[in-house]
């Protein structure tokens, strides 16, 4: 399998763009608390989470995180590629995922160091009726050399 780095420093700009859109389903919820062993009732137990603030289940905060990190993957950097490593990743929860809920999550370049080979991106998360859901940072280090492995 060739893999080849093929986006460089010079490749991002001030205002990029980068978007995912996924509808958040039980079987996410369930998946993802088998992987993380986070089988916390407010995301499996209605009549518990009926109870809280929230009024029913809700989505773990970390899948939402997880769109973050699809967005900073291929639609950032380009089919084929892998060009740069996330530093730092800085999130908000601002209001609960529900089941059903269809998540856009966007990176936008707010700065480009071309020196230091650093991308910095303002995130949001919002759900279908366009309210945020989440917001934050990421800093990413583009990798300094075009490489092709076989």
């Amino acid at each position: 399998m060739e893999m080849v780095y093929r986006r460089s420093i010079h490749d991002y700009h001030v205002g990029d763009v980068s978007v995912f859109t996924k509808t958040i389903t039980e079987t996410d919820v369930a998946l993802f608390g088998a992987i993380s062993g986070d089988f916390y009732p407010i995301h499996f137990n209605e009549e518990l989470a009926q109870k809280t603030r929230f009024k029913g289940r809700i989505a773990h905060g970390v899948i939402t995180v997880g769109l973050i990190s699809t967005v900073l993957g291929v639609p950032l950097q380009g089919p084929g590629t892998c060009c740069a490593v996330e530093r730092e990743l800085v999130t908000r929860f601002l209001l609960p995922v529900r089941f059903g809920d269809t998540i856009t999550a966007k990176a936008t370049v707010r700065e480009v160091i071309t020196e230091r080979h650093l991308v910095r991106l303002n995130l949001s998360c919002t759900n279908q009726n366009n309210e945020e859901v989440l917001s934050g940072s990421a800093e990413i280090k583009v990798l300094k050399e075009v490489v092709s492995e076989e």
